[in-house]
């Protein structure tokens, strides 16, 4: 059985795995066990310095398992996978196999901690980053999906990774994650010397098991694994770069304007027509903002994905247009995997005999959709996935679109079929859930369910990214529900929560920016109380940290507002975004909580610049509050420049910033500062 052998370099952290990764023991072959007999196949595998796969088949039934590891940069983790193909003329039924299980030798007198993150789905919880302690006997379960609804007594679902590090100097250690989208799970446990994690798809419910047609292959989620030093901002500032180089789209990563900054139409809610779209085009350019967002309400009905003709006489090609003549791009909100009850040509509609099979659950003969919601189809049969495919490639190609945002409950993780690709479900033990205007299944095949439809849902977007290679793709899912590393490699950038307050904003960001690169993470920026300009700017630049979305009727801003967020944009474009793609990112506070202050630091050592996003919180008498930062050389002197004024510009020694802190005052609560870094001159004076 093959292990993973591998020793860490990094200093006061060695580790090898002394986990085997067991093969299949046995399949099911026409309703009987049959027991497996694996043999190395040396002829069929490979190994070179990047790409390792040793092969193994058995006879009866004819399978074959390639175990395979890949370093596709030459920097960070590397990947696991395992793959299965059915060589014989049966069919099979396979059971779980974990993508990745470590079993790493550590002494139990010595002090472990490790790190995880909460989704910021719906809104973000009060803790959100989660840094705890590793005792003997401890244990500990993450799960994800593309719901992140928990069950009563559950807790939140994670952005499926884990950094585990010893908790002295130079806190090294080693991180883990799941690029998939579907419901997968990571646990971790402490028992004597030995420190065990696994990682793959949720047997839960169970049991599990998939079927493998004759031809087929089964693919476990890829997982990524690597070591770290540093802490927790030492894993993230190794885990963001690899994921932009090996997870992220090149192209997208070329174009200059990305992170794009955005006006979407939501604040005006379900009322968007040609009129208030032309309108916030005309405004949209005024601002200096570079892509027109449509948000919900453009449409005929649910599932029925044509411009209402009464909204947009003109249809949304023309508005699409009118954006691109301002140079701006077009993007658009589309829930293009739902049904509802539309009858008019080009409808998807529930009542449909074909579209009927096609969904994860019967409907009541009363059931009527929401505004904007309807019943998720399972993508995952052929026929439902070659259709969603054929719409999503008109909706982009009728509509002129430069981004498609998907949103709702796109890629179902339940079905009461027994007649789909995935295993049928246990009748006994299942049950239907209302919540949030969707019927979920919850039974033993919801697992395999979420497992086919996230492949169809990735197929999809693969195809039409190889049809509109210039299209940008915004995981939406309902706010946040759908931020992982599976959908970072087939998307652009992800809306990380569903509640867009400026403390909201700065918690979802906190949180996520240790997983994925800033510039992939969107904050939507909408109305909050602003009676002073202090306020004005701390609601901006509270979704200015990374890709920033404009939520809000900017024509009732007055003369005063739109100028200062005139400015803010520029300053973005100018000077932050280049920070926000490529510098190195560092948590210098506590997790914001409203009252106290927090802060962001960026720091890029190639361009030897960077910045300190200061916010101040409620509390009344503190104006003052002082900042260590990160990541630069106590050896050097650097200029400091407080945007606003809110300080003298100085230069200030290094190893003072590091040791000592950056002082920064503000007057008012709810206000904020941007302190820009840049490494002094040898002449200039420092302190």
């Amino acid at each position: 059985m093959p292990t993973l052998a591998w020793v860490s370099g990094i200093p006061g952290f060695q580790f090898s795995n002394a986990a085997e990764e067991p093969l299949p023991a046995s399949v099911e072959v026409n309703g009987k066990r049959v027991a497996l007999t694996w043999e190395l196949k040396p002829d069929l595998g490979r190994a070179d310095r990047h790409h390792v796969v040793f092969v193994y088949e058995t006879a009866t039934p004819h399978l074959r398992l390639s175990w395979e590891w890949l370093a596709r940069a030459d920097f960070g983790p590397v990947e696991h996978r395992i793959t299965v193909e059915n060589l014989g003329a049966d069919e099979i039924w396979l059971p779980m196999i974990d993508s990745l299980r470590l079993q790493l030798r550590w002494s139990p007198n010595r002090k472990l901690q490790y790190l995880y993150v909460e989704k910021g789905a719906d809104t973000p919880s009060p803790v959100g980053t989660h840094i705890g302690a590793i005792p003997v006997g401890y244990q500990w379960t993450g799960k994800s999906s593309t719901y992140a609804f928990p069950q009563k007594d559950e807790a939140r679902e994670i952005i499926p990774a884990e950094f585990v590090f010893n908790a002295d100097d130079p806190q090294a250690g080693w991180l883990a994650g799941i690029e998939f989208s579907g419901r997968t799970r990571i646990s971790l446990s402490r028992n004597g010397d030995s420190v065990t994690s696994v990682l793959g798809l949720n047997p839960e419910p169970g049991p599990f098991r998939t079927r493998l047609a004759p031809g087929d292959k089964f693919e476990t989620p890829t997982v990524f694994f690597g070591a770290f030093s540093g802490g927790p901002d030492g894993a993230a500032n190794q885990l963001r770069p690899w994921v932009r180089a090996v997870l992220g789209n090149p192209a997208t990563w070329k174009d200059p304007e990305y992170p794009l900054t955005v006006n979407n139409s939501w604040g005006g809610g379900m009322q968007i027509d040609e009129k208030l779209a032309l309108r916030m085009i005309d405004d949209s350019k005024q601002l200096g903002l570079e892509m027109f967002h449509v948000d919900a309400g453009w449409f005929r009905g649910v599932g029925d994905w044509y411009p209402n003709p009464e909204k947009f006489p003109h249809g949304l090609a023309f508005i699409a247009d009118a954006a691109h003549k301002q140079g701006l791009r077009f993007g658009l909100w589309v829930d293009w995997a739902q049904a509802a009850l539309d009858t008019q040509p080009g409808a998807l509609n529930a009542r449909d005999s074909k579209v009927r099979d096609w969904l994860v659950t019967d409907l009541a003969p009363e059931w009527k959709p929401e505004e904007f919601k309807g019943q998720t189809v399972d993508m995952g049969v052929r026929a439902a996935q070659d259709y969603l495919a054929k719409e999503v490639n008109r909706i982009v190609t009728d509509y002129h679109l430069d981004m498609l945002e998907h949103d709702g409950y796109l890629v179902a993780q339940g079905c009461v079929r027994d007649d789909h690709p995935h295993a049928p479900p246990n009748r006994s033990t299942m049950k239907v859930v209302h919540d949030s205007g969707f019927d979920f299944v919850v039974a033993s095949s919801s697992t395999d369910v979420s497992y086919h439809a996230v492949r169809a849902y990735y197929d999809i977007y693969a195809q039409t990214r190889r049809a509109h290679p210039g299209l940008i793709f915004e995981i939406c899912n309902d706010g946040g529900r759908m931020v992982d590393f599976g959908s970072a490699a087939h998307g652009d950038y992800f809306s990380i929560t569903d509640t867009y307050d400026p403390l909201s904003n700065r918690r979802a960001f906190y949180d996520t920016s240790y997983m994925l690169p800033a510039a992939m993470l969107e904050s939507y920026v909408e109305k909050w109380p602003t009676p002073r300009p202090e306020n004005f700017l701390y609601m901006l630049r509270s979704g200015m940290m990374g890709w920033v979305t404009i939520m809000m009727d900017t024509s009732a801003w007055t003369a005063e507002q739109h100028e200062a967020a005139r400015q803010a944009i520029a300053l973005y474009k100018q000077k932050l975004r280049p920070l926000i793609r490529d510098a190195r990112l560092y948590h210098v506070s506590t997790r914001p909580d409203g009252v106290h202050w927090d802060a962001i630091q960026y720091w890029d050592p190639v361009r030897k610049q960077g910045v300190l996003y200061a916010f101040r919180g409620s509390i009344e008498d503190e104006e003052n509050h002082v900042f260590v930062l990160e990541g630069l050389d106590d050896a050097k002197r650097y200029r400091l420049h407080f945007q606003d004024g809110s300080s003298q510009d100085t230069v200030i020694a290094g190893k003072h910033l590091m040791k000592e802190g950056l002082a920064v005052h503000l007057s008012h609560p709810f206000s904020s500062e941007l302190v820009f870094i840049e490494e002094a001159e040898a002449s200039d004076s420092a302190r």
